[in-house]
């Protein structure tokens, strides 16, 4: 019920040229995903977009054949030929992180130091 009232990060720091990295508004690990649509007739690329969540194409039919069904494609890395064609989608996801234990030690002679852990 309290999600409903704070509005969830947009992730608006992370930059779409890089491919994961921490928030630094909310502190989450995310990832950048890059997608384009193609026609699943002809396979001629469609420009993308996010709606809702769901990636779409911007038109409702090719404009080469026609055909109102679409694929979605996820790319490994975004080139210069797509960057045209492609949308990013920022996904956050949990890390599994080890345990670790810090130790304090206070001597009268010197001042207070944190040890690092192995």
């Amino acid at each position: 019920m309290f999600e409903l009232l704070w509005k969830s990060c947009a992730h608006d720091k992370i930059t779409p040229n890089i491919t994961a990295g921490y928030c630094p508004d909310c502190g989450e690990y995310v990832k950048n995903h890059w997608y384009i649509t193609r026609c699943k007739c002809c396979g001629i690329k469609q420009k993308s977009l996010v709606k809702n969540g769901k990636i779409l194409s911007e038109t409702r039919f090719c404009k080469n054949c026609g055909s109102n069904l679409f694929r979605v494609e996820e790319l490994e890395t975004l080139d210069i030929v797509n960057i045209n064609y492609a949308v990013v989608q920022k996904q956050a996801t949990k890390i599994k992180q080890k345990s670790f234990v810090q130790t304090w030690i206070e001597n009268s002679y010197s001042p207070i130091k944190l040890l690092p852990s192995y």
